[in-house]
């Protein structure tokens, strides 16, 4: 860029926060996290707007127009071709302008602004039991505006078609400054609008001279199909379509206008359905058969499910419950019917299944209308994207022909067609899945995008499949549509006429080509851009980490992140805390992923340098929970909280750490030096001058209570009381695992535990002297000290781990540590694999491995349960909801996300106001309305003190403890928690707290010394 240019673009950023009242941001950061979309593509913004309000975007869009700085509008961010990334001023729609703003629940129609989510919309719309009517995967998160720009489908559109057939009115600003309404044009409204004069009534004018012009063109230039969405639509101004500027301008993908309000059209959301589910032998038969089933019957959504997605989803182990309920087959077609009563959507089922002389109890055929039963065969198509995108034989595949359509009638010889241009290319295991009703086609193929002779095959490829399908009649894009992916494709499927056309309005809307350029019209190549190709050369990295199932490349590990865009959902799961809270797009998985992905280098124009030294990408991270939600919830398992911990101990080597690091991350140091005198430490603590400056020197937030020191720990209990240990041999042993949370604050715990396995005739032994999983080292990435904590673990239990007995787990996140994080650490090492393999929870052990006659003691009450978010992202709940049936708990357990401590992440200085921010989205307002005389069960440490210090008036309890107390007699009637054990705070005499503060000043002093160690040992720690 030059000093001319770099003037220029100063000059625009003050401009835009001097006149648009919003966040303007032209920091490396946001322009790396804006860079891409879920496409193959990448472009470095300008900078970003996120504003305020509608009217502030069309400011931005105005001060944009008078530098003569192009503009990209941005919803989800979730394209697939390429349109949601350009060197642009990136207008962001989502965090603010989501607005409702008005429904008519007797015209069902209803206007929004563009950020609005789509299922959020749905959601507030359900009082009037009206919807939206298309609804695409990424229904979760995807907006309003994207929709508008992409014509977004998904699978209802079989029965409600696509975004164009549901948008009444548009609200657009031009590039040159023109505001309107558009929509149905009748001869009496286009008459006022000319009538007006001024640049609408110039724009309608040309419009409609252009149409004109081609007539003939655009009545028989368009594919004649349901699933056409490429191209401009302007068949929308034919007179006979009543010359619909709205639908015509929808699918433009921002190239034309911006969109700042629309109006949208509603249907009635269906009383019932059900769900018939056919299974074929190939996928080939399946779109073979799907004429015949739309003439015997009309559904609301016919899916299609190939046999290779059901061989991924197994081998990566997703969704499982829908794989149950798959009938007899190797693809399946998924058809789904709705009616007012169950009955009539049943019957509607039935007489499909009567039509084709099949039957219910053909072991080809699976009927449900149980809506979650539904909804969870339906997982089995919505899971496409994510399980075809990183096959665990570790190949790749990407984007880039992925939306295809052609007619119904002729879907299964145009699959045989693309099968077969797949083998000439050498693109094996494509697995072939979508909406079949509507003859839309998804794959996902296994390019080659890092080097040159990949690159040129991929090119020849499209054109080839794009020819593959104009023969067919069909269109590239079924729903995706062109952006730069197919927008160099569009001669091969339109008339030069209809193109001229297109150019023509594209000129007459955006003559100097400053709305989101290179996308539709005038297009990049669909070779340039690319996010890897062939002069991609990242850095290689030496980690820690291993990332065995990245083939030992942290790269590759980012690369992971294909932009789905499902850490932007704001309602169930657990990813992504942080980005729920603050809704800001550098806070998300994705956003993340992609600061690590330009922080690797590879691409000259990167706005994130320094590696590992990268403030941009350490301030993201800074946020970041590691709840490792993103490990379960991702559809491609990305594990940013493993990724976090890489960077921090690359960012901080040799380098003086944050004072949590010390404080928080060396818990495990500070709590066996706080067992000389824990009453000492804990009046020391929260004593009111002595306790703040220690959370000043901490790097704690002064508004959090320090957790308790037990008087006595568990393990000194145990042993000064316990006979002699049990062996190791025996098939009764167990090892309970003294976890430093359970051992040194709540030991009361462990020993509910204790007598809960004992009665179930487990024989319980508690390993001698400190031993630790290394978490608190991991999460503040310091790894070289969590490797030598695991390897000294190890040597203390390798009489149980050579014997093979279990290891009990109370603590998730410990556990978890032995069962993900160790390994990875530490890969090859036998201790730490038998480790893994033998480390249980509490729930396991005792669902999977008691005595069959045993039964648990019966608790009998309601129980609010927080699962915590480690096991919920690797161990899995499966088994507690297991042992609280059994218990006779009538349990409910939350899908409220994180409870926001997330280990040291909510005490650290900085972060208190998010932390109750994130745990006031869901946790906390389902713990204060639980009944008095319910439990509150939260295994995990971090969910029992968020719970305990937030004002809700409860205090959670573990399910070992619930188990206990209800096996020693009658929980209290109100607040039965009140019958457990806690440490308690007593006060300490002046004089100790006076000495307390010279050991203040002395544990100042060991944090000092311990940098200064831990900086020598790292330089003598080789990574690998």
């Amino acid at each position: 860029m030059s000093g001319s240019q770099e003037a220029e673009l100063v000059a625009l950023e003050r401009a835009l926060r001097t006149e648009a009242d919003g966040e303007v941001r032209f920091d490396p950061g946001s322009r790396g996290a804006y860079a891409t979309d879920g496409s193959n593509y990448r472009q470095v913004p300008l900078g970003v707007v996120v504003p305020r309000t509608v009217e502030a975007g069309a400011v931005a869009l105005g001060v944009c127009a008078r530098f003569d700085a192009p503009v990209l509008s941005r919803g989800g961010g979730t394209s697939l071709g390429g349109q949601c990334t350009n060197e642009a001023v990136v207008i962001d729609w989502t965090k603010y302008c989501d607005r409702l703003l008005s429904v008519d629940p007797e015209a069902r129609t209803c206007v929004v602004e563009p950020g609005i989510v789509l299922d959020e919309l749905n959601r507030r719309l359900a009082p009037y039991k009206l919807r939206f009517g298309p609804e695409p995967s990424t229904h979760s998160h995807c907006s309003l505006g994207g929709m508008i720009g992409n014509n977004s489908c998904g699978a209802s559109a079989q029965a409600y078609g696509k975004t164009a057939d549901n948008v009444r009115r548009l609200e657009v600003l031009t590039y040159g400054g023109t505001r309107f309404w558009a929509g149905r044009t009748d001869r009496a409204e286009f008459a006022r609008i000319t009538a007006e004069g001024g640049a609408r009534a110039r724009l309608y004018q040309d419009l409609k001279d252009i149409v004109g012009r081609s007539l003939a063109e655009i009545r028989e230039g368009y594919p004649k199909i349901p699933r056409r969405v490429s191209g401009y639509n302007l068949d929308a101004l034919l007179p006979e379509n009543g010359f619909d500027v709205a639908r015509a301008l929808v699918g433009s993908e921002g190239t034309l206008v911006t969109v700042l309000r629309a109006e949208l059209d509603l249907v009635e959301v269906q009383a019932a359905e059900a769900l018939l589910v056919l299974g074929f032998d190939d996928i080939y038969a399946a779109a073979d058969a799907v004429p015949a089933l739309l003439e015997h019957s009309r559904p609301t959504q016919l899916e299609a499910v190939d046999g290779r997605m059901a061989q991924l989803m197994r081998e990566e182990h997703a969704c499982p419950d829908s794989l149950e309920s798959l009938p007899e087959g190797d693809s399946w077609l998924l058809i789904q019917f709705t009616g007012d009563t169950t009955e009539e959507a049943d019957e509607q089922a039935y007489e499909l299944l009567r039509s084709l002389g099949r039957d219910e109890d053909d072991p080809g055929v699976a009927l449900s209308d149980d809506p979650p039963r539904e909804r969870e065969m339906l997982k089995a198509r919505e899971a496409g994207l994510g399980v075809t995108a990183r096959p665990p034989d570790g190949s790749e595949t990407w984007e880039g022909w992925e939306d295809s359509a052609v007619a119904p009638e002729k879907l299964g010889d145009y699959l045989r067609d693309l099968e077969r241009l797949f083998d000439r290319y050498g693109y094996q295991q494509a697995s072939l899945y979508g909406h079949f009703g509507q003859g839309c086609v998804h794959t996902r193929i296994p390019f080659e995008l890092r080097e040159g002779k990949g690159v040129e095959v991929f090119r020849a490829f499209l054109f080839d499949a794009a020819d593959l399908v104009t023969s067919y009649g069909g269109s590239l894009s079924g729903e995706h549509g062109d952006g730069q992916a197919r927008g160099e494709l569009l001669p091969r499927m339109f008339t030069p006429a209809l193109m001229k056309a297109m150019g023509q309005v594209k000129a007459l809307f955006d003559p100097g080509d400053r709305m989101n350029p290179g996308k539709v019209i005038h297009p990049h190549r669909v070779d340039d851009d690319l996010r890897l190709g062939a002069a991609w050369r990242p850095e290689p990295q030496r980690t820690h980490f291993a990332y065995s199932d990245d083939g030992d490349d942290f790269g590759r590990a980012v690369l992971r992140c294909v932009g789905i865009g499902d850490c932007r959902t704001h309602q169930g799961g657990v990813m992504c805390p942080s980005y729920r809270a603050t809704g800001e797009e550098e806070h998300s998985t994705r956003g993340r992923a992609r600061l690590l992905f330009e922080m690797l280098g590879g691409h000259d124009d990167s706005p994130v340098t320094g590696g590992w030294r990268s403030t941009e990408v350490r301030d993201a991270l800074d946020l970041c929970l590691a709840c490792k939600g993103c490990k379960s919830d991702c559809p491609v398992g990305v594990d940013m909280a493993t990724y976090k911990a890489e960077f921090l101990a690359h960012h901080y080597q040799g380098r003086l750490r944050p004072p949590a690091h010390y404080a928080m991350g060396w818990l495990p140091v500070w709590a066996r030096l706080a067992r000389a005198a824990p009453g000492f430490a804990n009046a020391a603590l929260h004593a009111p001058g002595l306790g703040r400056t220690g959370k000043l020197l901490a790097g704690v937030d002064p508004r959090r209570d320090v957790p308790l020191f037990a008087a006595e720990s568990f393990q000194e209990a145990w042993h000064r009381s316990a006979g002699t240990p049990p062996d190791p041999r025996d098939a009764r042993t167990v090892l309970l695992w003294p976890d430093t949370f359970t051992n040194h604050f709540q030991p009361h715990i462990a020993d509910a535990a204790t007598r809960v396995l004992g009665d179930a005739g487990f024989r319980v032994a508690v390993p001698y002297g400190p031993v630790c999983c290394g978490l608190t080292w991991i999460s503040t990435g310091q790894l070289a000290t969590a490797r030598r904590v695991l390897r000294r673990t190890t040597r203390v239990l390798r009489p149980w781990l050579e014997a093979g007995t279990p290891i009990i787990g109370l603590e998730p996140s410990c556990t978890a540590v032995f069962r993900a994080d160790a390994p990875e650490l530490l890969p090859g090492d036998q201790d730490i694999t038998r480790l893994a393999a033998g480390t249980r929870t509490f729930a396991e052990h005792l669902v999977g491995h008691a005595p069959d006659d045993w039964r648990p003691p019966t608790v009998d009450r309601a129980a609010t349960v927080q699962t915590h978010c480690h096991q919920h992202a690797v161990l899995g709940a499966d088994p507690d909801r297991e042992l609280m049936r059994r218990a006779g708990l009538d349990a409910h357990v939350l899908d409220e996300g994180c409870c926001g401590l997330a280990g040291d992440f909510g005490f650290a200085r900085g972060h208190y106001d998010l932390s109750l921010t994130i745990a006031e989205q869901g946790v906390l307002p389902a713990v204060r309305d639980t009944p008095p005389g319910a439990l509150v069960l939260a295994d995990g440490f971090s969910c029992r003190t968020q719970i305990e210090q937030a004002a809700t008036g409860r205090r959670a309890l573990h399910l070992a403890e619930a188990l206990a107390l209800a096996r020693d007699g009658p929980l209290p009637a109100d607040r039965p928690e009140k019958a457990a054990p806690r440490p308690r705070l007593r006060p300490a005499p002046p004089r100790l707290l006076t000495a307390g503060l010279v050991g203040a000043m002395t544990g100042l002093a060991v944090r000092g010394v311990l940098a200064v160690r831990e900086r020598r040992r790292t330089r003598r720690d080789t990574t690998r």
